[in-house]
């Protein structure tokens, strides 16, 4: 099998900088405070990650005219985010389908309060240029990188599902993307479950997609709160308009593709055209849904799935987890995704 260098990836930063998939163990990086100016009585504590909701309101606008004021911290992932949810030192943040799943079989007190729907076109189970490698089921006997607990890390055991496989059949070594993408780039690894924009950055240096999560996940990400919060009238009152805003801005992420494109870039440190291919397979395909039965339904098959491979202590009901207060007239969780034409 040959192996080659993937030189672009030498600047590829280890955050989980999307919404669509966070997954892994690391802690909080920065905190970074945003004001609205004087005589707010209520600051609402966010939870981001690097190039995250932060720089996404300020791009589409929706930082201006607040009657709050926003204390943003940062985080790598989203287990460690969703940690601090629970210890109450962050009131909401945005995480991928998965984290809520561990973060409840841990008995961690959050509350799901908001979900979106995207394209899995990003969620991918990556191999080197030159692979032998063609399908999922041909992974049997091979090594595969990926974060545990993350969207990845359920998109590569329902893919391996599919081909007939059990993890047993492969060997999965649990790493961030960093320590991955060192192990995917020396062929310590054959292939890697990874999502976006880890996957446009991979694949503009050769490498291909053996499968991806198309058709397999359920592409949901959610915004998870402090029960705390929530029974607080003024932090909910502006969790409520964070929301608002937080869907307004998605909308202008998908009609102003590469003025995101370039904000995301230089947030992240990452080449502006890799930026704006993973804007448009999956960033900016998002669109804002109710966290409804189906969403419930989804979710606890993920947890279910992880409890029959004893990767989660015991048994998760993931709608005691769920608060529908803020659906409004958001479109059901099974909305599709966004999509870019050709020529777009």
């Amino acid at each position: 099998m040959r192996r080659h260098s993937l030189p672009l990836l030498a600047t590829l930063i280890p955050l989980s900088l999307a919404l669509t998939a966070c997954g892994g163990s690391s802690a909080a990086d920065s905190a970074a405070a945003a004001t609205a100016g004087s005589g707010a009585k209520v600051t609402l504590s966010i939870g981001d990650q690097k190039g995250g909701n932060e720089s996404l309101l300020k791009a589409a606008g929706e930082l201006e005219n607040l009657d709050y004021t926003i204390k943003w911290s940062t985080f790598t992932s989203g287990p460690p985010l969703l940690e601090a949810v629970g210890a109450k030192a962050v009131d909401i943040g945005g995480v991928g389908n998965t984290p809520p799943v561990f973060a409840a079989a841990a008995k961690s007190k959050i509350t799901v309060v908001a979900a979106t729907h995207g394209s899995s076109a990003g969620e991918a189970i990556l191999v080197p240029k030159g692979s032998a490698l063609r399908s999922p089921a041909d992974l049997r006997g091979k090594k595969i990188a990926v974060a545990q607990g993350s969207s990845a890390h359920f998109q590569l055991i329902a893919s391996l599902e599919q081909a007939g496989l059990k993890p047993a059949d492969v060997t999965i070594g649990f790493l961030q993307p960093a320590d991955a993408l060192a192990a995917f780039n020396s062929g310590s690894v054959d292939a890697w479950a990874v999502w976006d924009p880890y996957t446009s950055q991979v694949l503009r240096t050769g490498a291909r997609i053996l499968t991806s999560g198309e058709g397999l996940v359920n592409g949901l990400g959610f915004q998870v709160a402090a029960p705390a919060a929530l029974e607080d009238a003024g932090r909910s009152k502006a969790i409520a308009d964070y929301l608002t805003r937080l869907q307004r801005a998605q909308d202008w992420v998908f009609k102003h593709p590469e003025e995101w494109a370039k904000v995301w870039a230089k947030e992240t440190g990452l080449p502006y055209e890799v930026a704006l291919d993973a804007v448009k397979r999956s960033n900016g395909t998002r669109v804002p849904v109710a966290v409804d039965d189906a969403a419930v339904a989804s979710e606890q098959k993920i947890a279910d799935t992880f409890a029959e491979l004893k990767l989660i202590p015991g048994k998760v009901v993931f709608k005691d987890f769920v608060d529908t207060r803020f659906n409004g007239n958001l479109p059901p969780s099974t909305t599709a995704p966004r999509s870019y034409g050709k020529d777009s």
